[in-house]
């Protein structure tokens, strides 16, 4: 069973209108499906988190799309502004269907 964490960093406080950084890891092997097994000579599947999302109280704030070239545990850093307090939910999706989800309160202040 795979141990996969997701960490997020969310300013306590911000001011409404204005930019803030959000920062965010996932501990994911990020297998590329390119390695070849030493022992077997056969190729180790692809696993990698493909697709991530932020939205703020159901509104998207940003998504993209991660490909087998992402290194593993991937950190994303991103800009985001907000007008109100509410929540950030932070969604990673995983080539076997897994999907890994986070949430932080943004308070404006």
């Amino acid at each position: 069973m795979k141990d996969i964490r997701p960490r997020v960093k969310v300013p306590a406080t911000v001011k409404a209108g204005e930019a803030f950084t959000v920062k965010t890891l996932i501990n994911h092997p990020m297998v590329s499906g390119f390695g070849k097994d030493k022992k077997t000579g056969k190729t180790i599947p692809r696993e990698i988190i493909n697709h991530f999302s932020c939205d703020f109280e159901g509104q998207n704030v940003i998504a993209m799309e991660l490909d087998p070239a992402i290194s593993a545990n991937p950190y994303i850093q991103f800009q985001a502004k907000v007008d109100k307090s509410g929540t950030m939910t932070f969604t990673w999706k995983d080539d076997d269907g897994s999907v890994y989800t986070k949430t932080a309160p943004v308070k404006v202040g």
